[in-house]
């Protein structure tokens, strides 16, 4: 081809809108060619509580306290966090209605924007999706189980925990995913029944007690923004079903149900358990405990109880950071069959869970655990996840305009109000994070700049090996 011929197809190439066909082209193709789907739709709920019940809310309210030492403002941050979850969770069920198949953020970014976003947001995954909850879970989990055992190192058990389900999950796939829905109905009966007994024997007082006016000036502060982005994280796994989307039966009704049930009814849980925490013990006792659980626990049952409540708590974190374990190379795993570079995060043998990436997740997680403290991982955590989040939901307007015809068996409720108040509420706890919280907004822009380069890279590297 003479250099008239080039200049003449790259001007061809200018005037087409960017992305447009492979858009419809992966629209067509998400309708066309499901992929084999073994997953119900309890399953999928289930999936979506077990990966939101975890650490976060059983540690957050302690440190939520700390800048906000109000009982009150701090359960209304817990009811935003839920709506905030909710609206996302709407959005999201639209734009995996349209393209049902595995990957999330990964998957999704890449075919409403530009394979590049989707990359960033699945090395975003890779750091912050799950190897710093993985990390943050297992410090957690420390904690409670030195709450029973004061002599243990919590240190050496974080380490332990990632290390033993790194290795069981990279040997055999099938590995505790038959128990999964076990433990999901076992996390939500136990949390029932200390909810229940927590109302009978908690002092309401403790929490309604403040006037209106009070409870206003703490949520208008900028450490009340600051303070839900420890909510994000603790609601976040709202998406947890969007990730397995291509393996879910009849994912256009199913998805959509699974996201919004799943989020509904663990809001409901985080409030009635906040409830319980704030009303077992002044704010003065519960500020800075990252094991608030155990120590509201005490507070309302006794030390034995305490300590009881403790090891349940620690075993229903072995079954978060599980199913996290399990669940993160799988993204990985996606984007080594697409790019050359990570090829390696894709390989496994018979029966074997994707052994590097799992690796590399683990690898991740313990240098994590070693250099951070818990909350300094949280607003990490939710920082980044935050600009990853609202940039998806932000694909709602971007399909609907691109993509009007596009068979949606799911439309977002209340659009677009739904998606609007989401896309706003996430940006102003970003905006207030880089405010206050300047350290941990650089770190989460170098993690998304590292994302950027290793594209980069890894894209030449693939267009070099596919064109020997």
């Amino acid at each position: 081809m003479d250099a008239e011929n080039k200049v003449l197809l790259f001007l061809d190439k200018l005037k087409r809108k960017p992305m447009s066909k492979e858009l419809d082209e992966s629209l067509e193709e998400s309708q066309t060619k499901p992929p084999a789907r073994v997953i119900g739709a309890f399953t999928a709920i289930m999936i979506v509580v077990a990966s939101m019940i975890g650490t976060g809310v059983f540690t957050t309210t302690g440190i939520l306290l700390e800048q906000t030492p109000s009982a009150a403002a701090v359960l209304w941050a817990w009811l935003i966090g839920g709506v905030i979850a909710f609206f996302g969770a709407l959005s999201y069920a639209e734009l995996v209605s349209i393209y049902p198949k595995n990957g999330g953020e990964f998957q999704l970014l890449t075919k409403i924007f530009h394979p590049s976003v989707g990359f960033v947001a699945g090395w975003v995954s890779l750091i912050v999706g799950f190897s710093a909850p993985i990390a943050a879970a297992a410090i957690a989990f420390g904690a409670y189980l030195q709450a029973i055992f004061p002599n243990i190192n919590a240190t050496v058990c974080a380490i332990s925990i990632i290390v033993l389900l790194s290795l069981a999950h990279a040997v055999k796939v099938t590995f505790g995913s038959a128990l999964q829905n076990v433990f999901t109905i076992a996390k939500l009966i136990i949390v029932v029944i200390f909810i229940i007994g927590g109302l009978y024997l908690g002092d309401s007082n403790l929490i309604f007690s403040e006037s209106p006016s009070s409870t206003w000036k703490h949520m208008i502060a900028p450490s009340f923004a600051v303070g839900l982005i420890y909510i994000t994280y603790a609601y976040s796994g709202w998406n947890g079903s969007a990730y397995i989307a291509g393996e879910i039966r009849n994912p256009r009704r199913s998805v959509p149900l699974a996201l919004a049930l799943g989020t509904a009814i663990v809001t409901l849980v985080y409030i009635g358990l906040n409830v319980v925490f704030l009303s077992a013990a002044p704010v003065v006792e519960l500020s800075g405990q990252v094991d608030v659980g155990a120590v509201a626990a005490k507070a309302l049952f006794g030390q034995n109880a305490g300590r009881v409540l403790s090891g349940v708590i620690s075993l229903l974190l072995v079954s978060s950071i599980s199913a996290m374990i399990m669940a993160g190379p799988r993204v990985y795993q996606s984007m080594g069959t697409q790019y050359s570079s990570f090829r390696f995060l894709s390989k496994r043998k018979n029966g074997s869970g994707p052994y590097f990436a799992i690796l590399l997740q683990a690898v991740i997680s313990l240098l994590m655990l070693a250099t951070a403290s818990f909350d300094a991982l949280l607003s990490y955590i939710g920082f980044t996840l935050s600009i990853s989040a609202a940039l998806t939901v932000i694909g709602v307007f971007v399909l609907r305009k691109r993509a009007p015809h596009a068979d949606r068996p799911y439309k977002c409720w209340g659009y677009p109000l739904t998606p609007l108040i989401f896309i706003a509420l996430s940006l102003w706890m970003v905006i207030f994070t880089v405010l206050e919280a300047p350290i941990v907004a650089l770190w989460g822009l170098i993690t998304v700049s590292v994302g950027l380069i290793l594209y980069y890279l890894a894209k030449d590297s693939s267009d070099t090996s596919s064109s020997t």
